[in-house]
């Protein structure tokens, strides 16, 4: 059924203040920075050529300007390979000014020595760009002003060399003078802008980067599986928790097309209608899983739509199991009933007293058969919801408040404890028959409350003592033990088995398949284990393994160890069948 699509909204993931430390130099820097060395090298490389064919032409052309190409060549040379860059918009190192520097200094030289008339006053544009890109705009503007002084200088030295006007000279300098400085000024905002952008651009990155790691630990250890599937049914992403319920093994490869699995036809189909509909969908859905049998999921899509007008939509599924989701709805809901039927049964109790005090003065001056009889029902009703009321504390004295620490429990040997409360509840119950106890392997101390144990003994014999058939042995109490310090007991009874919807309802309070009982003795016993780090699960089985024959209920308590933790995977030895109805 279609849901509501939840407004857009900012990001949970709040802007990082950790990523304003000024950057070093980027592959962007280097790439700059090798190609101004490199054209300063050519531009060498032309000058010592051009000027090495002046001087084979003219044999009159200075030698100077030969030796000073060439020192200039091996100059730029080894600034090619000796230099490192830096940030674009950084200080510029003292040896990198000097180089700037020495560039100005020789294309002077060039134009004040030369003979040939050939202007060289182009060239000081490289200077210019490389000071304004790869520096400051002080420094660039520096450069440009140098620049233009050396240029206002030489056309002023020229006038007086040739006794003319110095004015066409001087302004013919000044203008190219304003033309480097709007070359340095402009070039600079160019690289400040690409310095801003590049900072923006990998603070943007280093933030993706730890907030893609963050979503990947969050997504990972969501309990709820989750897909990102797109319109062709191949699977994007998948958590771990997708892949079990899915029933993928751990070396599948992250692309899967859920089309090759016939048991996954209801997420495709999903899928694609909330991507053709654009709108986000939530129905239960039945996957078939390869010999791991079907599983009931609730899945919800939500769409990921592409930020422009290029792009696919990707649909990210939801999944979550619903027997999780049930459970989850029962243990809420038996919370709040528990918390409703403690605060009744604290206001009844008070009352009852009452009328089984008044009830019993009452009875002492009754002489009538007729009337003691009516007094008796009283009091025998008034014991039973007593008994109700009491059943009901029980249950919020006994809720778990986790496992008990290594050593820090109860410890009682488990074979002594059990015989020793079966003896009791004989004594309670003496038109019962006898109850064998029959205990295998070593005596162990497990952690577990001894009251604890013979409450949940109680209980436990007193069900099997409703159902049984009252045949001798119809009721047997077996104790398995192991070396390892791990114990087992079951309480088995003949009675007829339980219908299957019972069995569901089993440990849950208030059910009862009897009208006179609470309903609470069973969801006590499991409450009681699980404080001890036990579980406690009903079995159709015989009473003993070696005689299929016959049948009867039995609950069984397993593990109980000295230590109160259940070890993953651990299997106990027992001479009970495993198979659980």
């Amino acid at each position: 059924m279609p849901v509501s699509e939840p407004a857009a909204e900012q990001s949970w993931f709040g802007e990082s203040r950790l990523y304003t430390v000024a950057a070093a130099a980027t592959p962007e820097t280097h790439r700059l920075w090798r190609g101004f060395m490199t054209a300063r090298l050519i531009v060498g490389a032309v000058l010592l050529a051009v000027q090495a064919m002046l001087f084979v032409t003219a044999p009159t052309h200075s030698l100077t300007l030969l030796l000073l190409c060439s020192l200039y060549l091996a100059a730029t040379g080894v600034s090619r390979y000796m230099l490192q860059p830096q940030a674009l918009g950084s200080a510029i190192n003292p040896l990198w000014g000097l180089l700037v520097g020495a560039d100005i200094l020789v294309f002077a030289a060039l134009q004040a020595l030369q003979s040939t008339g050939i202007n060289y006053t182009p060239l000081f544009a490289l200077p210019i760009l490389l000071a304004a890109v790869l520096g400051t705009l002080t420094l660039a503007l520096g450069t440009a002003a140098g620049v233009t002084l050396l240029l206002l200088a030489g056309s002023y030295w020229n006038s007086l060399q040739t006794l003319t006007d110095a004015t066409p000279y001087l302004v013919q300098a000044a203008l190219s003078g304003a033309g480097y400085f709007a070359v340095a000024f402009l070039a600079q905002q160019l690289a400040a802008r690409l310095v801003s952008e590049s900072e923006r651009a990998r603070t943007s990155l280093l933030a993706a980067t730890v907030q893609k790691r963050v979503n990947e630990l969050v997504i990972e250890s969501l309990p709820d599986g989750v897909l990102i599937v797109d319109q062709h049914g191949w699977v994007r992403a998948v958590n771990p928790a997708a892949r079990d319920m899915l029933g993928l093994e751990g070396n599948t490869p992250l692309s899967i097309d859920l089309k090759a699995h016939a048991g996954w036809a209801p997420l495709v189909q999903l899928a694609r209608t909330s991507l053709g509909t654009g709108h986000p969908l939530e129905e239960n859905v039945r996957l078939e899983r390869a010999q791991r049998g079907a599983r009931h999921l609730r899945a919800r899509t939500r769409l990921a739509q592409p930020l422009g007008s290029e792009g696919e939509s990707l649909c990210v599924v939801f999944l979550q199991d619903l027997r999780e989701l049930e459970a989850r709805l029962r243990t809420e809901k038996l919370a709040s009933m528990g918390r409703m039927s403690a605060a009744v049964a604290h206001e009844i109790r008070n009352p009852l007293a009452a009328i089984s005090q008044a009830n019993a003065l009452l009875s002492e001056d009754l002489d009538d058969p007729r009337l003691r009889r009516l007094t008796t029902m009283v009091d025998q009703n008034a014991k039973r919801l007593g008994k109700i009321v009491d059943d009901i504390l029980n249950v919020s004295r006994v809720q778990p408040q986790g496992l008990a620490e290594p050593g820090t429990g109860e410890t009682i040997a488990v074979q002594d404890s059990v015989r020793q409360s079966v003896a009791e509840w004989l004594q309670q119950n003496p038109r019962s028959q006898a109850v064998p106890v029959e205990c295998t392997g070593p005596e162990v101390a497990v952690q577990f409350e001894a009251d604890h144990l013979r409450r949940v003994l109680f209980n436990l014999l007193d069900n099997a003592l409703r159902y049984a058939s009252g045949s001798p042995d119809g009721i047997q109490v077996h104790v398995d033990t192991s070396a390892t310090g791990v114990a087992s007991i079951a309480i088995w009874s003949d009675g007829a088995p339980l219908d299957p919807s019972v069995q569901q309802h089993l440990f849950e309070p208030f059910f009862s398949s009897e009208s006179r009982s609470s309903g609470l003795g069973l969801f006590i016993c499991r409450e009681l284990c699980a404080q001890h780090g036990a579980n406690i699960h009903y079995r159709r089985m015989p009473a003993s393994s070696t005689h299929p024959e016959p049948l009867g209920n039995a609950f069984v308590l397993t593990p109980l160890r000295a230590d109160a933790q259940t070890a993953p995977g651990h299997t106990l030895a027992t001479p009970w069948q495993t198979t659980l109805y």
